[in-house]
């Protein structure tokens, strides 16, 4: 039997598939325009109970990006395309993740998926967020909107992620599986549109962050 949530995730990603395809053709056609690389991006990604799938999104980078540096995306990394880097400010190069979502690989609210090489970090405690459906938002994502600049401001982004936001952002995701309900994820997916549409764009302060010399 299927349950409230994942009838809610075949509604609302069907309709937003069919709604959102004119805006989905355009942003190909753009992305394909600048460089004549593929539009989508399909990446490994670890999801449900450990299984790998490949998430999709729009190619915000150049075509070789993966044998030009890290996974993490830190700032204004230079791989990143001109459409792409407006694609990122507007996170419009997350919806064909509603392709994962109908296909049953994703939740609408849900832990963002992590690359093997960083879940290969988790303690055995942080595991038990594989137990929960990965989604296109959360209450984390909600929380690090600004990461990438976060990140920027860090001596050593990758180890300030592994070690800092990576914990923080499964300890949030755990206490808001302990009292998820489908109207709950209906107002995270609301309060992402509102940060989305209306959050002025600063960057937000994180002290375990900041440079030694300032107080951020």
């Amino acid at each position: 039997m299927i349950g409230a949530k994942r009838l809610f995730d075949l509604a609302g990603a069907g309709a937003g598939l069919l709604v959102a395809s004119p805006l989905l053709l355009v942003i190909a056609l753009l992305v394909r325009a600048e460089d004549g690389g593929p539009a989508l991006f399909r990446q490994e990604r670890v999801g449900y109970r450990g299984r790998p799938f490949g998430m999709w999104k729009f190619r915000t980078m150049v075509p070789d990006a993966e044998s030009r540096g890290p996974a993490l995306t830190v700032g204004l990394d230079p791989r990143v395309t001109r459409i792409g880097a407006w694609l990122r400010r507007l996170k419009l190069d997350e919806l064909p993740q509603l392709l994962n979502v109908f296909a049953g690989d994703m939740s609408f609210v849900g832990p963002r998926p992590e690359v093997a090489r960083y879940v290969a970090s988790y303690a055995p405690d942080q595991r038990g967020v594989l137990e929960l459906m990965p989604g296109v938002t959360d209450e984390a994502s909600l929380r690090y909107m600004h990461e990438g600049a976060l990140l920027a401001a860090a001596s050593e982004p990758e180890r300030v992620y592994i070690e800092e936001i990576v914990p923080d952002k499964i300890r949030i995701n755990l206490a808001y599986a302990a009292r998820a309900t489908v109207w709950t994820d209906l107002v995270v997916i609301l309060s992402t549109m509102r940060q989305l549409v209306w959050s002025p764009r600063r960057t937000p302060r994180h002290p375990s962050l900041a440079p030694r010399s300032t107080s951020r």
